[in-house]
């Protein structure tokens, strides 16, 4: 049986013009995993923050933050709970 854990995953956005798409198409293709998502725009400081709370593998929430932080402008953390 895999080891399944829940997670936040935090997104911040510093282009949403240039990034935006590119974030959507990785939340898309991982959309299975994301139990919730929240994005708030930052307008004066012209950022975009998205949190998400995810039911995964490790493996797939790697998978996920690892292909959202190779976007430019985009900088992301994770964190786990301790089940």
């Amino acid at each position: 049986m895999e080891h399944r854990a829940v997670g936040v995953i935090a997104v911040i956005i510093k282009n949403r013009t240039t990034s935006a798409a590119l974030v959507n198409e990785a939340l898309t293709a991982y959309g299975d995993i994301v139990i919730g998502r929240m994005g708030i725009p930052y307008h004066e400081r012209d950022l975009n923050i998205v949190t998400l709370i995810v039911d995964a593998t490790t493996d797939e929430i790697g998978a996920l933050t690892g292909k959202l932080g190779q976007i430019q402008g985009v900088t992301v953390k994770s964190t786990l709970a301790k089940v």
